[in-house]
């Protein structure tokens, strides 16, 4: 029998897009919570912040409707809005609020147990001047 190249699956599964690849990414495709615990960091300007966020959690939930997050208090991110991806290359994320990440564009990457994110709060916008800086969160999957 000679094949001229096609496939026994009548159906194949299509390919996944860049951005559904990043929204499980982050969310495992409907919602995963990222923590600091179990071996997660914070680090800003390359200083360990990690005792400052000791128990945070960050829960990402996505729909075909809505993005949204939910995180436990601190003083960098509100406590719940909606986030959205940055550009098309579906490597950065923002959120909404009022806190000093809010608007902010925050590089992500990761696996399935680990994620980082990587952000700046510039002097000017930080609400304390102690605030301001680049973080590092290294979160895992709770």
């Amino acid at each position: 029998m000679i094949s001229c190249g096609g496939t026994d699956d009548p159906d194949p599964t299509p390919q996944k897009t860049a951005e559904q690849l990043a929204i499980e990414k982050l969310t495992g495709g409907s919602s995963i919570t990222w923590t600091t615990a179990n071996g997660g960091s914070v680090s800003k300007d390359g200083n360990s912040v990690t005792a400052d966020f000791s128990g945070f959690e960050l829960r990402l939930t996505s729909t075909a409707t809505s993005r949204n997050y939910t995180t436990t208090s601190n003083p960098l991110f509100d406590q719940n809005g909606t986030w959205s991806f940055v550009g098309g290359n579906f490597d950065k994320i923002q959120f909404t609020g009022s806190l000093p990440a809010a608007g902010r564009e925050i590089s992500f990457s990761g696996n399935g147990d680990k994620l980082t994110l990587n952000f700046n709060v510039p002097l000017p916008n930080a609400r304390v001047t102690a605030l301001a800086g680049s973080y590092v969160f290294e979160l895992v999957k709770k």
